[in-house]
């Protein structure tokens, strides 16, 4: 799923201030929230280069400036600094004199004064530096910084961010975008495919068809629904609303509408869930043997209209006459949206499923729960909502969760604290029903469940009070007597349920059976619920007397292996028996075994015939993991191919030091998830996590997937993990337009270009069809998303530049986006001058990109010296 294997191509050495200006530790709360602020200050130098330039030692210095603005002295050590880190800080020497900083738990550190404080005069500052290994990104920075004093112990005081959003590209990662941008061909609209994504069989014939008010739309009886949908479309493109015509037959209907101007959805049984569109001068006529195959005709139909009707309500709408023929590719398409982290509100959910419907994407796996929060109101445990969802400062027991990913003190924070009530949940199922997604729901366990644990174990607090004891350990998720020590790759020491324990799966019962009344009520497809199953840390059950007891009375139980199977034979069994089969992350197939001293994953093979489906994530270069997906899918278990190198969307997009994004595993633009192969995705990889560049020999001993088990292979997932998205903004930007690179590729046919044998990505064909797709993406698709659903915030790209013998060269990936620039080194504006040629003034020149509605993305800053 997500793991946190940090490393650097930093070189030399990054000095980042960290201002902060106490007016008074003895003020008011209002005056205090006016006075607490901070403030990063990346040198100039910094700036102008990339991470991969700055920092050989693998380590950023970062100067926390302690400033008295009081007119008395700072005295004492009653005082302390809380913040997120998710790269573990450290202090230098000369800092950790007078202070000291510890981990709390997950990301959460406190910095504070020790017995070597010395006063702080009023004028005074302290230097506090920070070593933070290997950060690559501004969005490793520490976060969700607020003070607390011990005679208020009560009040966490937020100080204000007062740093600018990081606005620039370095020249050297723009050059390299230069460099991408000159290998796209230019081409002409008229030579696009009209449909995406890219179907089975497309052709363009004479003649348009006129959608205007006497349109009527005629469904067979069983599309009547996807009718409607398509009403509602076309009312928000048309200044009309067509005429739904369900008569007794299509003839009937036919001849009522004059035999012309008609929509018809008609049924084909021998198409099964392929569809066929054909649009004439009379008639669009959509057919298909399964209702979901009518609606992905109609999806296709609202892609082949011109962008331009997204813009303005009109008259009437010219269609261009085709004839095509289509089909999905994979069953299952993917895309795992993590409200747990971070939270996001419903309508952004169904906002994502309007752009996943569009696109074709039909499953959205909820990723609901995980340490930093729990997401999903269940009856009968209401303390999964009243506790596991909020997160704030608090010195109470069993009221919230600790801040995390810089959600801060206030537990009213829209990021860190959330959930979705049954109406909600309810909502959000009948939306996507009616749109053909399945929501898969995720129920993170026995790793990444420290919301359900600590809810649990308010329950249990809330139970002894009253003195039940039997109610207090109905759910109870640990045992009270566990002794044992570990650490998750994400910092939590607490965060694994206990697997010896009954009455962990009396909740697990608990919770599936109150989600399938959810999915009945809403009358919405629930085939299985995803279980987790990843990053249980070494360590976990070792001391604890109640494994020890299990172990006792069930001796083939030897060790964290036996107990791991134990645990997902039980989880297993409760779902068979609501009907559903068990999915989880790929370790639920997984097995340890030592190889040269070491321990390795391996296919468990005493799990095959389970009927389990795993979303393998781990292919990162050198781990030993590369082949695990197609080793599971050789030995019979089906696989939901989810690679982190090509389609983890929350990676950061370059590595630009002021991209936002999680670079663990390298970087993902919107070329990885296009190039992904998947029967043969080694030859989608060039480089590693660390952007270095990967021979394809590294694979030459790797496992390859046999042809006769691809069948294995039940789709592909693209994920977005939120730790760094605390706004609907940046969820859009991380999401967008890498989906379109998804979505093609999860739906369309194998393409040409990925069946030859060597320098796959440097062939003739490849480099065709990329071109295809960037100028499909950029004239029709995003022209499009700046409209529909009130417009999608997606990213717009950095300028390519290169200063080359005294000339600034600049181009841009998607065609029709426009590149402005300045010449006084001021940020570009919709009025700044146009780039049309090689620019030679000399100076400072800044360079930025605009959509035709003016929006923009990061400004390229280049010194051209006399």
């Amino acid at each position: 799923m997500q793991i946190q294997n940090y490393s650097s191509t930093l070189s030399g050495r990054l000095t980042v201030a960290f201002i902060v200006a106490l007016l008074s530790l003895n003020t008011s709360f209002a005056q205090q929230q006016k006075s607490l602020a901070y403030e990063w200050k990346i040198d100039n130098a910094a700036d102008q280069r990339s991470a991969a330039e700055t920092n050989s030692a693998g380590k950023v210095k970062v100067t926390f400036l302690l400033i008295n603005k009081t007119g008395a002295s700072i005295l004492g050590t009653d005082w302390g600094i809380y913040l997120n880190a998710v790269k573990k800080p450290k202090l230098k020497p000369s800092t950790a004199l007078m202070y000291d900083i510890k981990q709390i738990n997950g990301d959460l550190h406190y910095i504070y004064p020790n017995k070597n404080f010395r006063e702080l005069a009023p004028g005074g500052t302290h230097e506090m530096e920070f070593i933070i290994p290997d950060i690559r990104n501004y969005t490793e920075l520490p976060s969700g910084f607020y003070l607390v004093k011990k005679d208020n112990p009560e009040k966490g005081f937020p100080l204000t961010d007062l740093s600018e959003k990081p606005g620039t590209i370095e020249p050297a990662i723009a050059k390299t975008s230069f460099l991408n941008n000159t290998k796209i061909q230019d081409l002409k609209e008229e030579k696009l495919v009209r449909v995406f994504p890219t179907p089975v069989s497309y052709k363009e014939v004479k003649g348009t068809f006129e959608i205007n008010s006497k349109t009527a739309i005629i469904p067979d009886h069983a599309f009547s629904a996807e009718a409607i949908l398509l009403q509602k479309d076309l009312q928000n493109l048309l200044a009309a609303q067509l005429v739904v015509d369900e008569a007794q037959t299509e003839k009937t209907a036919l001849k009522r509408n004059g035999n012309k101007n008609t929509i018809i959805l008609r049924k084909d049984t021998a198409l099964g869930k392929a569809y066929t569109l054909n649009v004439s001068a009379q008639h669009i006529v959509i057919c298909s043997g399964e209702v979901s195959g009518i609606f992905y005709g109609i999806q296709s139909l609202k892609t082949l209209l011109d962008p331009e009707y997204y813009t303005n309500r009109s008259q009437k709408i010219k269609v261009q006459g085709v004839a095509i023929l289509d089909s999905a590719r994979f069953q299952h398409r993917s895309l795992l949206m993590d409200v747990a982290r971070n939270f996001l509100p419903k309508q952004e959910v169904i906002k994502t499923l309007d752009l996943m419907a569009l696109y074709k994407l039909n499953v959205l796996h909820f990723h609901l729960n995980d340490d930093e929060g729990w997401r999903i109101e269940i009856p009968g445990l209401p303390e999964l909502t009243e506790i596991g969802s909020k997160r704030g400062y608090t010195t109470q027991p069993h009221q919230m969760l600790p801040p995390s990913y810089g959600s801060g003190p206030d537990v009213n924070n829209p990021a860190g604290s959330g959930f979705y009530n049954r109406a909600d949940f309810r909502e959000i199922l009948q939306y996507a029903t009616a749109r053909h997604i399945k929501v898969i729901p995720e129920i993170e366990t026995p790793g990444h469940a420290r919301a359900a644990i600590k809810s649990m174990d308010a329950r249990y607090a809330k139970y002894i009070a009253l003195g039940d004891t039997a109610e207090a350990n109905r759910y109870l998720l640990r045992d009270l007597n566990d002794k044992s020590s570990y650490r998750s790759v994400q910092g939590w020491n607490d965060n694994v349920i206990n697997v010896a324990m009954p009455s962990t799966y009396r909740f697990l019962e608990k919770v599936t059976t109150e989600i399938v009344k959810i999915y009945r009520e809403a009358n919405a497809p629930l085939e299985t619920i995803h279980m987790g199953g990843d990053e249980v840390p070494v360590g976990v059950w070792i001391n604890s007397p109640l494994v020890k007891n299990l172990q006792q009375a069930e001796p083939t139980l030897k060790d964290a292996d036996d107990l791991w199977r134990y645990y997902f034979n039980k989880t297993n069994d409760i779902l068979k028996a609501h009907q559903l089969y068990l999915y989880g992350w790929e370790e639920v197939d997984l097995k340890h075994i030592m190889v040269a001293g070491r321990r390795k994953l391996v296919p468990d093979l005493l799990l095959q015939g389970k009927n389990y489906q795993v979303d393998v994530w781990n292919n990162i270069i050198g781990t030993g993991a590369e082949d695990l997906a197609y080793r599971l899918a050789n030995n019979g278990f089906r696989v939901v191919l989810s690679n982190v190198t090509n389609m983890y969307l929350d990676m950061a997009y370059n590595q630009s030091f002021n991209e936002h994004g999680m670079n663990w595993a390298g970087f993902v633009d919107i070329d990885k998830p296009f190039n992904f192969i998947p029967f043969d995705y080694y030859k989608s990889i060039t480089e590693n996590e660390m952007a270095e560049p990967v021979s394809q020999e590294f694979f030459r001993n790797k496992d390859t997937l046999q042809a006769v088990n691809r069948k294995n292979i039940a789709g592909l997932q693209a994920a977005l993990w939120s730790e760094t998205i605390t706004d609907t903004l940046t969820f859009e930007y991380l999401l967008l337009p890498k989906l379109l690179a998804f979505a093609e590729r999860s739906w369309a046919q194998h393409p040409k270009w990925a069946s030859e044998q060597t320098h796959t990505l440097n062939s003739a064909l490849y480099h065709k069809a990329w071109s295809e797709f960037i100028h499909v993406t950029g004239k029709r698709e995003l022209p499009r998303l700046e409209h529909y659903h009130n417009g999608y915030s997606y990213r717009i790209p950095e300028p390519g530049v290169w200063l080359k013998e005294g000339s600034i060269h600049a181009n841009v990936q998607f065609p029709e986006m426009i590149i402005r620039y300045t010449t006084d080194g001021s940020v570009p504006d919709e009025n700044s001058k146009i780039y049309s040629q090689p620019v030679t003034e000399r100076g400072t020149l800044s360079f930025k990109v605009f959509t035709k509605t003016g929006r923009s993305g990061k400004t390229v800053v280049i010194v051209n010296q006399p």
